[in-house]
């Protein structure tokens, strides 16, 4: 009798301790399955980071990458190297319920090999970006993570109303930086870009971040280049780019370091990062009709 008391019990507790499991399913198709809502978490992508903040949860960061500065809660906590070559000494040290990281990264394999639980997740479109919000929103057992999304969404919307007639159509070049690798129609900086009623010079079949022959800029003749500060003090030096017609004309939108990580994090940013472009744009666009450049390539 007390055995079976005994078995009853373990059963009763094993059925309770499936009823508080928590599962996630990652980008990679692969399902993580944790005890329940993670109270100590590594974040290996900015964006990832951000996303955690912004659900109100940056309290249960316990480590991150050393691109993730955003929000200024960040700043003390321990880094741990990029999300490409985390130092996963220091990672395994600080004992994370969950590892969050971008799905390309090399480290995935290697972390999950020393017995940690990882959730690779990657935005690269707008797409993407609601669905990882609602895969962190899912983590973190937050109800309304959709709520990020409207926000960004009316944000962007907002910008784009904001911009005069005169803008649409002009033809733009968005540089993410040194390759080159430019954001295509097909990336989330594309989309945005989009929206806001302009002509991306390179088309969404060349993959959301493709890295360009230069010369394919040149052909391409911008309207507006817009790309890092740090970036574009080497325009000049690069073949054929100073008879560009936006490099003539000094229709250059280069961003500060603060400003540029807004412009590629796709997270809670968006539509700031959206309203940064519309003033570039507003501020650099011809004065003419719209779509009066160059050869296209």
């Amino acid at each position: 009798m007390k055995r079976m008391q005994w078995m009853l019990a373990v059963l009763l507790c094993c059925m309770a301790s499936a009823a508080t499991a928590l599962q996630v399913t990652d980008d990679r198709g692969v399902t993580v399955t944790l005890p329940g809502v993670p109270q100590r978490i590594v974040s290996l992508l900015p964006s990832l980071t951000e996303t955690v903040c912004e659900l109100g949860y940056c309290n249960r960061l316990v480590g991150v990458d050393r691109y993730s500065t955003f929000p200024v809660e960040l700043h003390n906590l321990p880094q741990v190297g990029g999300g490409i070559d985390p130092n996963v000494e220091m990672v395994l040290a600080l004992r994370p319920d969950v590892v969050l990281m971008a799905k390309s990264s090399p480290a995935v394999a290697r972390l999950e090999s020393l017995g940690l639980k990882v959730l690779a997740l990657e935005p690269k479109t707008h797409a993407d970006v609601q669905r990882v919000m609602l895969r962190i929103g899912q983590l973190l057992q937050v109800q309304d993570a959709q709520r990020i999304w409207r926000a960004i969404d009316a944000g962007v919307s907002a910008a784009a109303q904001s911009l005069p007639a005169s803008v649409r159509g002009t033809r733009v070049y968005f540089e993410v930086n040194p390759g080159p690798y430019a954001a295509s129609e097909a990336s989330f900086i594309g989309e945005t870009l989009t929206r806001l009623g302009v002509k991306n010079i390179v088309p969404a079949s060349l993959g959301p971040f493709p890295k360009l022959n230069p010369e394919y800029v040149v052909r391409a003749n911008p309207d507006i280049i817009l790309i890092g500060q740090s970036s574009a003090a080497s325009l000049a030096t690069r073949p054929g780019w100073t008879g560009m017609r936006a490099m003539r004309e000094q229709r250059i939108c280069d961003f500060a370091p603060d400003e540029a990580n807004v412009l590629v994090r796709p997270g809670p940013r968006m539509a700031e990062a959206a309203r940064i472009m519309a003033r570039c744009l507003e501020a650099k666009a011809p004065r003419t009709s719209a779509g009066v450049s160059g050869a296209k390539p």
